[in-house]
């Protein structure tokens, strides 16, 4: 069986402890044997690389322009797409399970196209939609890295 590729998306910037959450993160879907998918650049998404990576992980970077350069220092594999923000979509639909860590708007946006291709998204830390919404809407609180972990490779192996 293959390694499970786990979406961790979240804002850049991030606040300190956003930062903190997104490195164990990356740590333990290293640790775990899955794979850590991000959009590449900095913030959550470079936190949680950084994690995976010194936990001997691979990381993949899906990048909104064309110059793999511009990944964050620990992305093992730059994905360049060209496609700006679109990226998001293509983060998401990778990904067999996605944890959003805080975020700002492009946050947002992934979880939005997550729930629109039927994936679960668990939160840490992330945006609450779950206030009289469709359950199918809902992103899934989680109160640790740990168990936003668990319940990622829960969902990634269903």
């Amino acid at each position: 069986m293959s390694s499970p590729l786990i979406a961790v998306i979240g804002g850049d910037p991030c606040s300190e402890k956003e930062g903190q959450d997104a490195r164990e993160v990356g740590e333990r879907i290293a640790l775990c044997g899955a794979i850590l998918l991000t959009g590449g650049l900095g913030g959550v998404m470079e936190f949680a690389s950084e994690g995976a990576a010194r936990a001997g992980g691979i990381t993949v970077g899906i990048l909104p322009g064309d110059d793999p350069s511009s990944a964050n220092a620990h992305v093992t594999i730059p994905i360049c797409t060209s496609l700006g923000h679109l990226r998001n979509t293509l983060v998401v639909s990778a990904g067999q399970a996605v944890i959003a860590i805080g975020g700002r708007i492009g946050t947002l946006s992934e979880i939005a196209f997550a729930r629109l291709s039927g994936k679960r998204v668990i939160g840490l830390g992330s945006w609450r939609l779950d206030e009289g919404r469709l359950p199918e809407d809902v992103v899934f609180p989680a109160s640790s890295p740990e168990e936003a972990v668990a319940l990622a490779l829960r969902e990634a192996k269903r």
